[in-house]
């Protein structure tokens, strides 16, 4: 058939949605190899303006204008009812099963999304090293409706300027186009500068909803409907969206330019979608199963990530057969929110007859998810008992360096290193501290140290930059970390002119080269090239006639220590279930490879202090009745505090003071 498609339902779009939402939840739950399933969030937006567009685009050609307080009604009844009944349910299980600091934190987010900026205030976070784990908020998905409900608010507006214009159906394209441009070009640009804002900020992310709404435009849609190839067009961005889906990854430098697939899969699918023909892609969407998961993927979005947080949170090797039922469970509640939440409430008929009342609904659901979340974090505040502040503030607790200056460790973006003094200022001897925030937690005993033999203590580190010569991959910023590599070449200049006594090199080795501990990490290097980094930059340290001590890289936990123990202790469990296997923590290959690295340098010793946080099977979450990490990976401060005496000894040569037997009981 050659005839246009009606401006009536769309089936094809429901099957799109399908698609998009599809992707997400496989990829949440790690049911099938879609890598790149997460893009399911840029078809969503793409459709978002689409649909969005055209209805207002409709409405101004009937009427010359848009009843913004009608709109804002309408979206309010299509998306407040059912995302309040997922916060507060979330909120719900959250109090039995995460810790009450968790539900302090995680309440927040809560609010944030009640008041639709959770994106920023995830932005903001994504920007803070020592921040808690964001992959346990059971809230974090509310990132991408925030984003929406953004674009909901200005796009009208921003429709109603560019009419008052006058300037045709191809100029109202142009304008949109324009826009499309501008967004996307800062978006490319911030990708490679600083990709957290690329992602969660949404006039950086506004390009794909003009996409959305370029060919929901008449001309567009005239010119797909009358061409003949239209649905050669939507099998092409089937292909698109399928060649994102496998290949595009989490860790690419994403949305960026990578985010072109996705979008022009989805624009072009939209518009092959304008000539009916049974060769296009609208049969195959239009089919039961698409028809049936496109009309829930609003509340399968809504539910599906509150359901694997918690499931994982509760049994953290869920198996696939779990995750079946993890699934089981997102369809279940999906279904009983769409029939007696989200269709009753969008399809009001006392509501939709009047803004008024639609607006005072989506004012009430506002002020009331606010104020559950805000009372959430206030129960969570009376149920920390006196263990539970303990690790909290075991965990919050500054290193020696960054109680001086946050600083010290330098941020990710700078290039020239911020030397930190601790021990004794004056003295003429130095010892000078190097790498990343693992030398940073080193910082505590080390400072220590220099003041009971009156050394003067200098610190060069940066975030997530090894001290060994190799070349860095970031992954917040989704690129290779050039700013490290400059970094570590000025700090080793300045170190050599400094002529330390002593420099103590530390850093997550885990984080840089193949492992066994972190084998999820695609941007390693081998372990040849590692040593070679290694001795590159040891070599460049001894040429100013400093001895060099290189510290083994500390365990790494399967769970974060901090939240974990505090769930254990509000759930009346010990806290030994946070504990890790040794051979689960430790790979005794990347030691073997950095001892080779420095044999048969002078003036160079490699020391190993593993045995201070494990025994020969187990690395305990609490040593001595005290945390040993703050989160998988990063000493607690105050336990680095106790170390001072056995890395004293080990520094220096003398009898190491402490031993791991009877360190386990919390």
């Amino acid at each position: 058939m050659n005839a246009s498609a009606s401006t009536s339902f769309r089936p094809d779009i429901e099957g799109l949605r399908a698609i998009a939402v599809g992707g997400v939840v496989a990829f949440h739950f790690g049911m099938s190899d879609l890598p790149g399933g997460f893009i399911g969030v840029d078809i969503f937006f793409v459709i978002s303006g689409y649909l969005i567009t055209r209805h207002l685009m409709q409405e101004i050609g009937r009427s010359g204008t848009v009843d913004l307080w009608r709109f804002y009604g309408r979206r309010a009844r299509r998306l407040l009812p059912a995302s309040l009944l997922v916060i507060v349910a979330t909120l719900v299980a959250g109090y039995f099963i995460l810790a009450p600091s968790e539900q302090q934190l995680y309440a927040k987010g809560a609010l944030f999304a009640s008041s639709y900026v959770i994106n920023l205030w995830l932005l903001r976070w994504s920007f803070d090293y020592f921040a808690a784990d964001t992959a346990n908020n059971p809230f974090l998905h509310f990132w991408s409706l925030s984003v929406e409900e953004q674009f909901y608010l200005l796009w009208p507006a921003f429709l109603l300027l560019v009419v008052r214009f006058r300037p045709g159906e191809k100029g109202i394209a142009l304008f949109l186009a324009v826009a499309a441009v501008a967004s996307f070009a800062a978006c490319a640009w911030m990708t490679a500068v600083s990709q957290p804002w690329a992602f969660y900020f949404s006039p950086l992310r506004a390009w794909e909803f003009a996409v959305g709404g370029l060919v929901s435009l008449a001309v567009a849609e005239r010119w797909a409907a009358g061409f003949r190839f239209s649905p050669v067009i939507g099998w092409a961005g089937i292909g698109l969206i399928a060649t994102a889906y496998l290949t595009v990854s989490e860790t690419d430098p994403f949305p960026g330019l990578i985010a072109l697939m996705p979008v022009a899969g989805t624009a072009m699918l939209l518009l092959s979608g304008a000539r009916r023909s049974v060769a296009a892609p609208a049969a195959l969407l239009s089919l039961p199963p698409f028809q049936w998961t496109g009309k829930l993927s609003y509340s399968l979005y809504l539910w599906h990530w509150p359901v694997i947080v918690f499931a994982t949170i509760l049994v953290p090797d869920l198996s696939f057969g779990g995750r079946l039922v993890c699934l089981a469970a997102t369809i279940a509640l999906s279904m009983l929110s769409y029939h007696f939440v989200e269709n009753p409430v969008r399809l009001n008929g006392w509501l939709s007859t009047s803004s008024a009342r639609s607006l005072g609904l989506a004012a009430l659901l506002t002020s009331l998810g606010v104020t559950l979340s805000y009372g959430s974090s206030q129960l969570a505040a009376r149920g920390l008992d006196r263990d539970q502040r303990f690790i909290m503030e075991s965990a919050a607790r500054s290193s020696a360096a960054r109680e001086l200056n946050a600083g010290c460790v330098l941020e990710r973006e700078r290039v020239v290193p911020h030397p930190c003094v601790l021990g004794s200022d004056n003295s003429d001897r130095t010892i000078v501290l190097f790498g990343d925030s693992h030398a940073d937690h080193w910082s505590t005993p080390l400072a220590g140290i220099a003041r009971e033999r009156g050394f003067k203590l200098v610190t060069y580190m940066k975030s997530s930059c090894p001290a060994a010569n190799v070349e860095a991959w970031n992954v917040v910023m989704a690129r290779e970390y050039a700013e490290c590599d400059e970094w570590r070449q000025r700090a080793l200049a300045e170190i050599a002119s400094l002529k330390p006594d002593l420099v103590v090199v530390s850093q997550y080795s885990y984080s840089y080269v193949d492992n066994r501990v972190n084998d999820t990490l695609e941007h390693t290097v081998d372990r040849r090239s590692w040593a070679d980094g290694i001795r590159g930059s040891v070599e460049k340290l001894r040429r100013s006639g400093s001895e060099v001590v290189l510290l083994r890289g500390v365990p790494v936990h399967k769970s974060y220590l901090d939240k974990c123990v505090a769930r254990a202790l509000w759930q009346g469990r010990s806290p030994s279930v946070c504990d890790t296997p040794r051979n689960e923590a430790v790979d005794e290959r990347v030691y073997e490879t950095e001892q080779a690295a420095i044999a048969g340098l002078t003036g160079v010793r490699y020391v190993d202090l593993t045995g201070l946080f494990c025994d020969q099977a187990t690395c305990p979450a609490m040593i001595d009745g005290k945390l040993a990490f703050r989160d998988r990976h990063h000493i607690a401060t105050p336990f680095a505090a106790s170390l001072a005496a056995p890395l004293e000894g080990a520094l220096f040569g003398e009898q190491v003071a402490a031993q791991t037997e009877g360190r386990h009981a919390p």
